[in-house]
């Protein structure tokens, strides 16, 4: 779930360029964890897409649900048909499900055969997270990595205790091919166009092995 009322949002703004280089213009979008819609409508605008956005809270925004379709439900159990949408797209969601391949299985039930997916979660390896996050003071940010560190040190650095752990690479590759054909890693594509102006950096880190603990989050895209 992504902070979209700002139309100006850098990281939505990565991530539309690359969906729309890896997709086109899909006809039917489906946002699985849409938050209040506003994700779901600024993504709308960005592909020139029909979007229909998911959550299992109804606490929509108004000025999301007079552009996009949105329905109060659980991904577990999506209320489509099968084959009913062009991509399905979920950022910063899965963590919170209770049963993860669920939700994957029921987002590759609702893709068309000449569908996609892109989905990103927090990366469970990283040594500090929401470095980038919007909406939160240096010092929540600081709180939430000791909290953290303090699961981690506890063993308790896991979804299911109540962490916001997410997922290791690995983890989340394994989920996505039980149920996707395809699904390849698109973090160092996404940082690279988030962050243009550190290019060597970010090649260093990636030919470092370093990615797996320095990028907050990890994404992945594929077809069924």
């Amino acid at each position: 779930m992504i902070e979209a009322d700002d139309t100006g949002d850098p990281k939505l703004e990565a991530i539309a360029q690359l969906l729309r280089n890896r997709f086109g213009s899909p006809d039917r979008t489906l946002v699985v964890g849409c938050g209040d819609g506003t994700e779901a409508a600024a993504l709308a605008e960005r592909m020139l897409a029909s979007v229909v956005g998911i959550d299992i809270v109804d606490a929509f925004h108004v000025s999301a649900i007079d552009r996009v379709e949105l329905r109060v439900a659980d991904a577990m159990e999506l209320p489509f048909d099968d084959a009913s949408f062009d991509l399905v797209f979920s950022f910063h969601v899965l963590e919170h499900v209770s049963v993860p391949s669920r939700a994957i299985a029921e987002m590759r039930r609702v893709v068309r055969p000449t569908g996609g997916f892109w989905l990103g979660t927090p990366n469970r390896s990283r040594l500090v997270g929401y470095i980038g996050g919007r909406g939160a003071s240096r010092r929540e940010k600081i709180a939430w990595n000791v909290v953290n560190w303090r699961a981690r040190l506890t063993g308790r650095f896991r979804n299911e205790l109540g962490a916001h752990a997410g997922f290791t690479r690995g983890e989340l590759r394994d989920m996505l091919r039980t149920s996707f054909g395809v699904a390849e890693d698109e973090s160092s594509a996404y940082y690279a166009l988030l962050h243009r102006r550190h290019k060597l950096a970010l090649a260093l880190i990636d030919h470092s092995g370093l990615a797996r603990f320095v990028y907050p989050s990890i994404y992945f895209a594929g077809r069924p």
